[in-house]
């Protein structure tokens, strides 16, 4: 199983330039044990699949408790980190592993006809990695 993990620009670019180990999240993946890799859409205005990472490890606590762990490589300042999880009493930190940036980023709007940009994340099989080896 595959994951498409949609991504502020702006973040993508810090875990591009080594910034970001860790993508925060409000809600996690049902079996993320199970997850081959994680597609990065670098979301609107950049609208392109640009590359992939294996998760290392998901860590579970309370939004402190994920700032004081992780807050070296959050790639995110404090204070939009804390804006992100407001009112949230837990979150995960996504290690990322492994990172392939493309040569060439995919625009999944010409490859998929009714392609839907995923609001936090969506899974997906291998016929969509075919389409992008195409």
């Amino acid at each position: 199983m595959n994951v498409l993990l949609s991504i502020k620009p702006t973040y993508v670019e810090e875990i591009i330039a080594g910034n970001k180990k860790y993508e925060f999240r409000k809600v996690i993946f049902k079996t993320p044990h199970k997850i081959e890799k994680v597609f990065i859409y670098s979301s609107s205005p950049v609208k392109n699949i640009i590359g992939t990472f294996t998760i290392g490890k998901i860590i579970k606590g309370t939004p402190k408790d994920l700032w004081h762990q992780c807050h070296q490589f959050a790639g995110i300042s404090k204070e939009d980190f804390y804006r992100y999880f407001n009112n949230k009493n837990q979150g995960f930190a996504i290690s990322i592993e492994n990172l392939d940036i493309f040569l060439k980023p995919f625009d999944p709007y010409e490859l998929i006809i009714d392609f839907k940009a995923p609001q936090s994340f969506c899974y997906f099989d291998n016929n969509f990695l075919e389409l992008l080896s195409k």
